[in-house]
Parts: structure tokens; C-alpha cells; sequence
């Protein structure tokens, strides 16, 4: 399994009920100078990209409820067969373990939240402080210890690659822009994927105490709660729509984003991976990004697709 990503479209992760205009409005130049990463995939065509991206085809997937073994608002046929499927694809000692990752990240960063810190800055020019550092070191050596055979991929410490089939995808804080400035919009991304596919996601912003699941074949939860997507009333002009920044899109890109944030009713900024989880929530209708990379969104896609984006 290749985990990488090759030049492709900027993302569009929407509600199911969003119009098809806006997809086609939002459109991004799929082969760009600069190789652009999708972040979620709420359509036939950006799931296409990901699977194009990791040579193997990406299912639609849903989310564990947190906490409890109820599925209220299921869309299987019945409660105990999407039950039955989520534990095929995800154990149950799989979802266990990535609230513990969370537990322990959360642990972690909300110590360093809103306190002089040094930071420096990467390659990229982005962002890194010892929370995040801390954060991520912590999730691997839990995860090496309770499952040995599992690879794994995280922002700061990149690819520990192991031969089985499952690799964990690890972004101790999504927005460490946020997190230095004090707000607490940030989050932290845990992803377990199976053969290329994400089967397990969860977004925990750790200072307001939520935390959003996902896990193949059962609806998407906040805190343990049921959640979906909004009906986009009004069309392109009634939506809501975020993007971490606009300074993240450049070239056609740029002026094929503008286009779209001209036509929606509001058009937002400085989220991170915060707005998806509204977005799964009903709470937004469109999130539109580029530039992103596999731990910025492999734990995005269970979510929103099990929220029914």
C-alpha cells in the first residue's frame, strides 16, 4: 500500500442534498503544478481520487456510536446486521483503542493549551510545537504495544510501516495554527485504514469535549449522539461553506474557489478539521480545501460519509 498522494482534485466534502451545481462550481484543477491532497470525499468522484491515491477502491462508511452499543437512525435494514457488518470491517478492540489514542492526546495537548510554548517551524514552513510531538510519540508506542503488526502514519513522525493490512493515521493536532494562537478549534485526527480504506475516524477536540466517531457501516456520532448532515435549502446561494483559508488555494485553483465563495451565502474561515465535524453535524453544508495530505483527512472520511455527506 502506497501511502502517498499524487496530484489530484482540491476536496469537496458536502451534504448529500447539496446541489450538483455547486460540485461542478467547485471543481479545482485536478492536475495542477503543485500536487494538491483531497482531505474527505463526499461524492462518486472524490472517493474516485482516493482511491486512485492509495490503489484500492473506497467504500462508503459509517461510525460507531460512542459509549453505547445503540445504533438509533441506522441506515441498514436492520440494527443487528449493521452491527454485525461494522464488526467485520472494524473490530470492536479496533474503536476501543482509538478513544484511548484520543484519551491519552487529549491529555497531552490540553496540558500545553494556551501556555508559552516554543515553536518551531518544519519544512513546509508550518507550525510544530512539543505538544504535538508529545501527542503523536504517545499514540504510536500505545498502538506498537497493543498491536504490534499495525503500521502507522503520522504528521510528525511519518511512516512506521508494518506487512499487515491495517495502518493507523495519526494528525496529533489538526490546526496547530489554532492551537498556538489559543483557539480552541483544533483537533486531534485518528484514522484506521484496511487495505487503503478508512474504516475508523475520529476527530477529539479535547478543550470543548467532543469528540466525533466513525467506523465502517454504522452511523456517525458526536459525544454519543446520532448525527447527519443537513437538507442545503436554497440552493448554492442558501449554503454555508468553510475553508480553513483561502491563502491555501493558488493559480486556477484560486480563481476557481473565488468563483464559488462568490456564489454561497456565507463563505467561512479557520476551522480545520473543526468544520467537518459541523459539517457531519448539520451545521454547514460544504467545507472545500487543498493542499492536504493523508493524516489531515483519512479520519474526515468515515465521518461525513457516515453522517450521510
Amino acid at each position: 500500500m502506497a501511502l502517498h498522494m499524487t496530484s489530484s482534485a482540491v476536496s469537496l466534502a458536502r451534504s448529500p442534498a447539496f446541489p450538483q451545481e455547486a460540485v461542478d462550481a467547485s471543481r479545482l484543477a485536478s492536475r495542477s503544478a503543485r500536487p494538491l491532497a483531497c482531505r474527505t470525499a463526499a461524492c462518486g468522484a472524490q472517493r474516485h481520487q482516493l482511491s486512485t491515491s492509495f490503489g484500492v477502491a473506497s467504500k462508503p462508511v459509517g461510525a460507531l456510536q460512542y459509549g453505547r452499543r445503540k445504533f438509533e437512525g441506522a441506515r441498514a435494514t436492520s440494527k443487528t446486521a449493521a452491527f454485525a457488518s461494522a464488526a467485520a470491517e472494524c473490530p470492536e478492540e479496533f474503536v476501543e483503542l482509538a478513544h484511548r489514542l484520543a484519551d491519552a492526546a487529549g491529555d497531552i495537548t490540553s496540558k500545553y493549551f494556551r501556555t508559552k510554548l516554543d515553536v518551531e517551524s518544519k519544512g513546509d514552513e508550518s507550525p510544530v510545537t512539543i505538544a504535538d510531538k508529545a501527542a503523536e510519540v504517545k499514540m504510536r508506542a500505545m498502538i506498537n504495544e497493543a498491536f504490534p503488526d499495525h503500521g502507522v502514519y503520522g504528521e510528525e513522525g511519518g511512516l512506521d510501516f508494518r506487512k499487515g493490512q491495517y495502518v493507523w493515521v495519526l494528525d496529533p493536532i489538526d490546526g496547530t495554527k489554532s492551537f498556538i494562537t489559543g483557539k480552541p478549534l483544533f483537533g486531534t485526527l485518528i484514522a484506521l485504514v484496511k487495505d487503503g480504506s478508512p474504516i475508523l475516524g475520529i476527530i477529539d477536540q479535547c478543550i470543548l469535549k467532543e469528540r466525533w466517531v466513525g467506523a465502517t457501516g454504522c452511523p456517525s456520532t458526536l459525544n454519543g449522539e446520532v448525527i447527519s448532515t443537513r437538507k442545503c435549502t436554497g440552493g448554492v446561494s442558501g449554503a454555508y461553506m468553510y475553508s480553513t483559508t483561502p491563502l491555501m488555494f493558488e493559480g486556477e485553483n484560486l480563481t476557481q474557489y473565488n468563483k464559488l465563495a462568490a456564489k454561497v451565502k456565507i463563505p467561512m474561515y479557520g476551522c480545520d478539521c473543526y468544520a467537518y465535524g459541523l459539517l457531519a453535524a448539520g451545521h454547514c453544508d460544504l467545507v472545500v480545501e487543498a493542499d492536504l495530505k493523508p493524516y489531515d483527512f483519512m479520519a474526515l472520511v468515515p465521518i461525513v460519509e457516515g453522517a450521510g455527506g
